[in-house]
């Protein structure tokens, strides 16, 4: 049996549900789309933090400190550089083939790369290869990551009810902190535990190794859950339909009329700015004013658990208010908070630097909890993983794929003393957003099994 006949199979089965059984799949789904993207963005965002905390040391130890660590954030930036361009071939074929499958292979392709990054040797052993090699395999993580989130949205939102789109597709987005939380809290232990010299000979490597166990798990759930009911629902009514002209590439249709997706990537821009600053600059930002680093990674950790349930409460807000008016609220909210933010970072006192984050993770859920939906509903079902996929991910490229160095240069360019350039650049790039946001169209009530093209 070919693969379009088991999709139009499987079609006619979900069919046949009842209205029960429904909410128990889309349960299961919106389940499996959080833990999926948990553990996909733990392996993406450790990175971010043994970029700020690790790689400076172990594969830029030829340069001074301040050149090391932003050598080490353009390792960074090229998982970013990578993301769209996974979430343009993932999305091609999500779009044609269903969304299950890319999810299982996205996530085979981070947990690989993630794990091989434990064992990269450092600039001690064979010099600037370790770099070399590095930033390939960040790249692999880039393009799994670009795959991933397309499809695990997609996946909750499609299988949802029309009034729960935006609280179910936030799991998606809500994975991200509990990565992030997972992954900090791990490297954060060791840290804690070891001597700095074996943290920094070995120790770090455990948390990117335990990737590969991860790895199973994810694909255990993964392969459990049945495909988008709207996919297959296209997809049969296209089978159909033999003698209609045949569709464009997913791609094509998507350039064809490029709106949608310039407008999402410009919006989403600033909370992904937003969002590295937290896990990246203000990380380095602390520990320069004296804090314990693994002190500084806990209260992040703790942060970003507490922030998931305000990312998904704000998700569900939006359902009631609509996606635009909460976001930019979001976003005039956090730049206000910006001053706040930096003057508790600077007060080496543990809680202080624990409800900085905890405010800024709040207010940045409040942007991030609607976004999945919001960008996924401006797209039509022929090509909505590929639309949706590419332009999250180049507002991740956009937003988050250079701003450590951004931030960290501006803040050099000061000599260390003010971050007057920084908090002028993320203000700058929020008013980007809020303008994109503003100019596109309100998607909580569209119909998305007519919104076809």
């Amino acid at each position: 049996m070919t693969t379009s006949s088991t999709n139009v199979a499987t079609s006619k089965v979900l069919n046949q549900l009842t209205p029960e059984q429904k909410r128990k799949e889309s349960r299961r789904v919106i389940l499996s789309s959080y833990l999926g993207s948990s553990i996909e963005f733990y392996d993406f965002l450790l990175y971010a933090s043994a970029s700020a905390l690790v790689f400076p040391t172990v594969f830029f130890n030829d340069l001074d400190p301040l050149a090391g660590t932003i050598a080490s954030y353009g390792t960074f930036a090229a998982g970013y550089l990578a993301r769209p361009l996974g979430g343009a071939i993932f999305g091609h074929f999500g779009d044609k083939l269903g969304r299950k499958k890319m999810l299982v292979l996205s996530m085979f392709i981070m947990g690989i790369a993630s794990t091989l990054i434990g064992l990269v040797p450092g600039s001690a052993t064979i010099g600037s290869w370790g770099a070399v090699i590095l930033v390939g395999l960040r790249m692999c993580q880039g393009i799994a990551v670009g795959g991933e989130w397309g499809g695990a949205a997609l996946m909750a939102l499609e299988h949802s009810e029309k009034d729960r789109r935006g609280f179910a597709a936030s799991f998606t987005n809500a994975g991200a902190p509990t990565g992030a939380a997972l992954g900090t809290f791990i490297l954060g232990t060791f840290a804690a535990l070891l001597p700095n010299e074996e943290f920094l000979t070995w120790g770090w490597r455990i948390p990117f190794l335990l990737s590969f166990v991860l790895l199973i798990i994810g694909m255990i759930v993964r392969s459990r859950i049945s495909e988008s009911p709207i996919f297959l629902a296209a997809l049969e009514k296209e089978q159909q339909e033999p003698k209609k002209p045949k569709k464009k590439l997913p791609i094509l249709q998507i350039l064809r009329r490029p709106k949608a997706l310039i407008l999402t990537m410009l919006a989403g821009a600033s909370g992904f700015a937003l969002q590295v600053l937290l896990s990246t600059f203000s990380v380095s930002y602390a520990t320069e004013f004296g804090a314990d680093r693994s002190s500084v990674l806990y209260a992040f950790a703790l942060a970003s658990v507490i922030s998931i349930f305000f990312v998904v409460f704000f998700a569900h807000v939006s359902d009631r208010l609509g996606r635009r008016p909460v976001m930019l609220a979001g976003l005039v909210a956090f730049i206000a908070f910006l001053p706040a933010f930096f003057n508790m970072m600077e007060s080496n006192n543990w809680w202080l630097i624990f409800a900085a984050f905890t405010i800024a993770l709040a207010l940045h859920a409040v942007i991030f909890g609607p976004l999945a939906a919001f960008i996924s509903e401006q797209f039509g079902t022929g090509a909505r993983y590929t639309g949706a996929s590419m332009g999250y991910q180049l507002a991740t490229l956009l937003g988050a794929g250079f701003t450590p160095t951004i931030l960290a240069s501006l803040y050099a360019s000061t000599g260390g003393t003010s971050v007057t350039p920084v908090m002028l650049y993320l203000i700058g790039l929020a008013i980007v957003s809020a303008v994109s946001i503003l100019l596109t169209r309100e998607s909580k009530d569209l119909d998305l099994e007519t919104h076809q093209h």
